[in-house]
């Protein structure tokens, strides 16, 4: 007989790759805009706004141009998905069970329910976080600058040239950033619902429509995008840092490799002096424009899966 876990694992397995696909143009445009050089206000950047950037891709690459490093995310985000919602349903379930033990109630908090989300982040990024590695270096790759062919060929070459840890660049900031990005993802939207829950008088979140739930989900998404933002900027220019794979991103026609840093704080150190505060959230709207269908979508999914399945709603109950 299935478990619960066994089930909950199960049911992830598809609930992302088509959201991500929908989207991935928008997630193509937001890293390359992360990880492209110029001073203050360049105006010789290559990417200066979600239609121009898409017009460009278009232009330059056509349709697959568009969905560079998809495939690669689609792999990736099967394994973390899978292991991020399990790792979420069961720091919730224990930390439900040792409130009630301790207070005779199993009602988590929006402490609790953050601090399980970001606990669940942290594991399934960092789990995933070579392909991540891989995905973002075939992501940037452009015109001349393309080097691997995909993502076997990508992994062999960065191993072989730049070693085992190269794997792991810009770890540090991906796991500062996933305490406020999946913390507040699962807390927001957890809290909201409870919240309409509580001022429509409902008992049951199946009872919740589904546009209530998208709307949960995309202001969930929208706050920990956010706040996180910078964090992932500095990730995306730890993965290319000193890569000449990234130069054309600096600017039309220029050669050489992409700026190196020495770590996280020499990241954003430089970052703000040399391009203003304002590079930190580069890449910020297109980002936002597909949070909305994705994280929202993934949110539905995963409940309206979890309900087909017959599985547990209220795990803080």
């Amino acid at each position: 007989m299935r478990t619960h876990a066994d089930r909950t694992t199960k049911k992830k397995k598809n609930q992302k790759p088509s959201s991500r696909t929908a989207v991935a143009p928008l997630e193509r445009l937001k890293i390359l805009m992360q990880v492209q050089g110029g001073g203050r206000g360049d105006a010789s950047r290559a990417y200066t706004g979600v239609w121009q950037g898409l017009s460009r891709m278009a232009r330059t690459e056509g349709l697959r141009g568009m969905f560079k490093g998809n495939w690669t995310n689609c792999v990736r985000i099967v394994p973390n998905s899978a292991i991020k919602f399990f790792t979420y349903e069961e720091l919730s379930r224990r930390s439900s069970e040792r409130l009630r033990e301790a207070t005779g109630s199993g009602e988590l908090t929006p402490l609790l329910r953050l601090s399980a989300g970001a606990g669940a982040g942290i594991v399934a990024m960092s789990a995933t976080y070579p392909l991540d590695m891989v995905r973002g270096r075939l992501t940037v790759q452009e015109g001349r600058s393309v080097q691997y062919q995909g993502i076997v060929h990508a992994g062999r070459e960065i191993l072989r040239h730049e070693g085992p840890l190269a794997f792991y660049k810009g770890w540090l900031p991906s796991v500062i950033g996933v305490v406020p990005y999946v913390g507040l993802n699962f807390g927001v939207y957890e809290t909201l619902k409870a919240a309409l829950l509580k001022s429509h008088g409902l008992r049951d979140e199946r009872e919740l429509s589904v546009a209530a739930r998208l709307a949960c989900g995309a202001l969930a998404g929208t706050t920990g995008q956010t706040v996180a933002y910078p964090f992932d900027v500095a990730r995306r220019r730890l993965q290319v840092s000193g890569w000449a794979g990234a130069a054309e991103l600096h600017a039309d026609g220029r050669t050489g490799a992409a700026a190196a840093y020495k770590g996280m704080v020499d990241c954003f150190v430089r970052t703000v002096r040399e391009e203003g505060a304002g590079a930190l959230f580069k890449g910020l709207w297109p980002n936002y424009l597909k949070v909305v269908p994705s994280i929202a979508i993934a949110f539905v999914t995963y409940e309206q899966v979890k309900e087909a399945l017959g599985v547990e709603f209220r795990i803080s109950e």
